[in-house]
């Protein structure tokens, strides 16, 4: 009989989570009198028609331990996952929200520099903050951020837009920013320096929408086994990745070698998944390396005839089916 407790593991992005929602989610109301893209599709943010415009609209909480990690903190982490939310769905990002659930005891001068972090990423994306809400409480929690975004889209993409033929891109190497928190949480030292590849994509999305992009999500929890998954499962289309084609940076392999974690299951804040019309892949993959945020950018699979699946095609040339995971394998990080 199922415990019913909620568990870390039920925020982990895998199946665990997918499992809880499918119970939440009839209670709440899907009716969306605005006729757009909204709760049921479960994409990254929900489309709103007004007239003849698409405002994406996006929410999310960050909670990761520690604040402060190599490549960036909570706050860089909260702006940015917002931007790439609207981003993935094709959207401009144009106002963010923030609010602050502070725990009794943290820092004034640690919560300035978490403040700096959003406002840099606001002057880097020219996104502004317009409002905002703080509250403390009694408990040791650190601190918790909760983002919320509105964006413009010309031409929305969805999460189920996947069509035979399609290719598969990432924009670079996965598993950073999961490995590089836990090692700073857990004080492992390796000879390469980890570093969270926590950045705001949108100038690296906006150089590639005059293309035929069919699909993007950015692989946050549960990493590039969930993202891939999820998207098979939307566009009901079978998915084929080469593991010799995803990049994955040589410290982050060895120390998933050695913590026995699969980095295609690690979170990243820095990488999009793309499906592209296989015509315009080429094109694409130049495009995006031209940008810093895209200099490692892959072709890793194709979109393939069968069931709603993603099978891995081995080093060694086996195949073997990618699962989603049961949750994320390394909790707080996002």
């Amino acid at each position: 009989m199922r415990e019913d407790k909620i568990k870390l593991i039920h925020g982990g992005g895998g199946e665990a989570m997918e499992e809880l929602l499918s119970e939440l989610l009839p209670l709440v109301s899907k009716k969306n009198t605005l006729g757009g893209t909204g709760l049921k599709e479960l994409d990254d943010s929900a489309v709103i028609r007004l007239e003849d415009r698409n405002l994406v609209f996006t929410t999310d909480s960050y909670t990761v331990k520690p604040m402060f990690f190599p490549g960036g903190d909570i706050g860089k982490l909260a702006f940015s996952g917002t931007i790439n939310d609207l981003a993935v769905m094709g959207a401009r990002p144009f106002a963010v929200s923030t609010a602050f659930i502070i725990g009794e005891g943290l820092l004034i001068t640690d919560l300035k520099r978490i403040m700096e972090s959003i406002n840099s990423v606001s002057m880097e994306t020219d996104t502004p903050v317009v409002t905002g809400d703080t509250k403390v409480v009694e408990e040791d929690i650190g601190l918790i951020i909760n983002t919320s975004g509105i964006g413009i889209a010309e031409r929305v993409i969805q999460d189920s837009g996947l069509e035979v033929g399609d290719k598969i891109i990432i924009n670079g190497k996965v598993g950073d920013h999961g490995i590089a928190v836990l090692a700073k949480r857990e004080g492992i030292e390796f000879k390469t320096k980890l570093r969270s590849d926590c950045a705001p994509l949108w100038s690296l999305v906006e150089d590639i929408l005059c293309y035929e992009i069919t699909t993007m999500k950015d692989p946050t929890r549960g990493g590039l086994a969930n993202a891939l998954n999820e998207l098979a499962g939307k566009s009901k289309k079978g998915v084929l990745v080469y593991e010799e084609r995803i990049p994955v940076r040589d410290g982050v392999r060895a120390a998933s070698d050695m913590l026995g974690i699969d980095p295609l299951t690690v979170a990243n804040e820095g990488k999009l998944v793309i499906g592209v019309r296989g015509e315009d892949a080429e094109d694409v993959l130049k495009e995006l390396k031209r940008n810093k945020l895209g200099r490692d950018a892959e072709v890793i699979g194709e979109v393939v005839k069968g069931k709603s699946m993603v099978v891995l095609e081995t080093v060694i040339g086996g195949k073997r089916i990618l699962e989603k995971p049961l949750g994320d394998p390394i909790p707080r990080i996002c």
